[in-house]
């Protein structure tokens, strides 16, 4: 392979990228941690002691959700609920013991409700107990790197070595919203489910542009926790706070900054031809390459990527398919990665006999070919 660096059209839509308006400096907020991340990208936007460890509350429920989700083949089924499940302090579905409760129900109270009784309920039948649920909650956040993070039970009650970062919990927000059960659900204002009436706690479904959801917490340790995130304009914005007794407008503010400090700008378009490579063992001369996917990232005004476009050296040989992977492009802002698509055939190429002489020897003078 070799890199290509030709002042290429595409290499200049990306460095000639339009400036966007500047955005005022980054809000204050009265959260004690917080963390704003581009969802697609993982840039980090925003954060403020975003690596602290502390107690997350009722956001604990995501990390329940998703691991239910790994596990149930069957939102219909039923779930007898016990008396044990109903003795618990805090906000709760109000279930009784004896009730025939489905799965979709108890993951609706589970995440609209905030119940630390359906938490309950999840956790024996995904767990085999609270301890053994505790264990799968460990294991999923370890799986999706979440290593400054604690779980003892599935609601988030306090309890020694339960505990996250924001950084941490922004994660487990992403994860979340790639589930199709759980993105429709933290979405939901309320519902009717069961003979239940159900709403959601996330005040900001109604008060922010673009919001999708996902969950809220409180307990006197922890104070007020908030997981939530926007869809704007293609972008999809995650915020965490932890500690944060204004939570609504810091996030609403958080919101606003990063949209417009960091918008979603496309560095390259799916199908972009990118270059041209001549062909051997063809009577078609040469063929095209072009980009695999869409390639996008949020840049700050003023913040231009470079690109390096990696193809392979001299000639291809034929016989050659159409969306066949034949290098990359790399895209890179203060020598870091920040996206990458594969290069592929635009067209497919047969083998057959080598075009005459004079033909090849025009086609080498035309594309600057030929040694």
């Amino acid at each position: 392979m070799r890199v290509w660096r030709k002042a290429l059209a595409l290499l200049a839509a990306v460095c000639l990228l339009p400036l966007h308006a500047g955005a005022a400096g980054a809000p204050a907020v009265s959260a004690a941690s917080a963390i704003l991340v581009d969802g697609e990208s993982g840039r980090v936007l925003y954060e403020k002691d975003a690596h602290v460890r502390r107690s997350i509350a009722s956001t604990t429920k995501l990390m329940t959700a998703l691991v239910v989700m790994d596990r149930c083949r069957d939102l219909g089924e039923v779930v007898e609920v016990l008396e044990e499940d109903t003795r618990t302090e805090g906000s709760s579905m109000y279930l009784r013991a004896g009730d025939q409760v489905t799965v979709e129900e108890l993951l609706y109270g589970l995440l609209l409700s905030s119940g630390n009784d359906a938490a309950l309920v999840l956790a024996r039948r995904f767990g085999g107990s609270v301890e053994g649920f505790a264990a799968l909650m460990n294991e999923k956040a370890a799986e999706l790197g979440m290593a400054d993070s604690s779980f003892a039970n599935p609601n988030g009650l306090e309890e020694e070595g339960h505990w996250s970062t924001a950084a941490d919990m922004a994660k487990l927000g992403a994860a979340c919203l790639e589930d199709e059960t759980i993105a429709k659900i933290v979405s939901t204002p309320s519902i009717s489910l069961g003979g239940r009436y159900l709403t959601n706690h996330n005040k900001l479904l109604g008060l922010c542009e673009g919001c999708v959801g996902l969950k809220t917490g409180y307990t006197e340790k922890a104070g007020r926790t908030l997981v939530s995130a926007v869809r704007r304009e293609g972008q999809l914005l995650i915020c965490v706070t932890l500690q944060d007794p204004d939570d609504w407008d810091d996030h609403i503010a958080l919101y606003d900054y990063g949209s417009a400090a960091y918008p979603r700008q496309v560095l390259v378009e799916a199908g972009a031809r990118t270059a041209t490579l001549p062909v051997t063992g063809s009577l078609v001369p040469a063929v095209e390459v072009e980009t695999a996917d869409a390639v996008a990232y949020p840049l700050a005004e003023g913040e231009r990527p470079r690109v390096e476009i990696h193809l392979p050296e001299g000639a291809v040989a034929a016989p050659l398919e159409r969306e066949v992977p034949v290098g990359e492009l790399r895209f890179y802002l203060d020598g870091e990665p920040i996206g990458r698509t594969d290069l592929v055939y635009s067209a497919s190429v047969r083998r057959d006999a080598a075009p005459p002489p004079p033909l090849r020897r025009l086609w080498d003078r035309l594309t600057g070919g030929g040694g």
